[in-house]
């Protein structure tokens, strides 16, 4: 495709392998997975919002939790549904990939930062419920949720950068239906081992950097719940904290499938699916992790949908 020009202005992106009539399977499972993602995820930041007992520290992170989620599947999956639609392959500018692969791992390291700390709260609220309201308090949480969006953007800057940086000249396809850094580096024609090293370390520091308080809080969780002698109390403390530690052991796991590898440039195939979890399945299963054993959310959802009937039909 390139021959013999010095670096990539704008690349093409092969997508999905197959005939026409499995594309437009994938369009619509994914579109629809899309709509549910979007629409679940929007339908837990407007309850949260408008339900007085769902005002406590848990549901506000609940509710950024779900506004990056909206987010992170939006900067790839309308683009992927366009491309599945296409006869040819997608071109993408060189300024738009840059700017997708940005958004995607920014957003993605602030979601890491807030899940870390919502494993914190729940250590607090289980461990010392006394304290709670004095440790996590509004004045905490917005601090809280203002350090994880500014420090996924603001650590994202150099890994982008130094991509980038590199001169694309073996060819300007990319076997993706996004922008995914390991392809992009397998196009460099540079000496990227020390970049991909380089990446390599900060991807551990933050995904495991934030798996570390998560991990340390809830081995003090699990040691509190032990110690509570019934076993309804034990099951009302547990309770508390099920759907995020399902949500951690699903991002992290995909997460450390995706990123934490000293080989940046994976096969097509298994960064294709790694992607797909992250893009598509995890934002599609977050509002049923945390809402469907949620008998606070599923009561506020009933009087939320209660009050537009009436408003509705008066």
């Amino acid at each position: 495709m390139l021959k013999n020009y010095s670096s990539a202005v704008e690349f093409y992106l092969l997508g999905f392998h197959g005939s026409k009539e499995q594309h437009n399977i994938l369009f619509a499972t994914f579109f629809f997975l899309y709509s549910v993602t979007v629409m679940g995820n929007m339908l837990i930041i407007v309850i949260v919002c408008v339900d007085k007992r769902l005002q406590s520290p848990m549901y506000f992170f609940l509710g950024h939790l779900s506004v990056l989620e909206i987010l992170i599947t939006s900067v790839a999956v309308p683009l992927m549904l366009w491309g599945l639609l296409l006869p040819e392959m997608q071109a993408i500018s060189l300024p738009a990939c840059s700017a997708q692969l940005y958004l995607y791992l920014s957003l993605g390291t602030s979601e890491l930062v807030l899940i870390g700390a919502m494993g914190v709260d729940r250590y607090v609220a289980v461990c010392n419920p006394l304290r709670y309201n004095i440790v996590m308090n509004s004045h905490t949480c917005i601090w809280v949720v203002i350090v994880s969006w500014v420090f996924g953007f603001l650590f994202q800057i150099w890994p982008v950068y130094a991509t980038f940086q590199l001169t694309f000249c073996k060819s300007n396809v990319l076997d993706h239906f996004l922008c995914d850094r390991g392809q992009l580096l397998k196009l460099s024609c540079d000496d990227s081992l020390f970049t991909e090293f380089i990446l390599f370390l900060m991807a551990v520091f933050i995904i495991v950097g934030s798996l570390i308080p998560t991990i340390i809080s809830y081995t003090y969780i699990i040691s509190t719940i032990l110690k509570i002698p019934s076993a309804s109390g034990r099951r009302k403390a547990f309770s508390t904290c099920a759907s995020h530690f399902t949500f951690v052991v699903i991002g992290y796991g995909t997460c450390l499938f995706l990123y934490v590898k000293p080989k940046q440039t994976q096969a097509a195939e298994y960064n294709r699916v790694a992607s797909l979890m992250v893009l598509v399945v995890t934002p599609f299963l977050n509002p049923f992790i945390f809402t469907l054993r949620n008998d606070k959310f599923i009561e506020a959802f009933r009087d939320v949908m209660k009050r537009c009937y009436h408003l509705h039909k008066g």
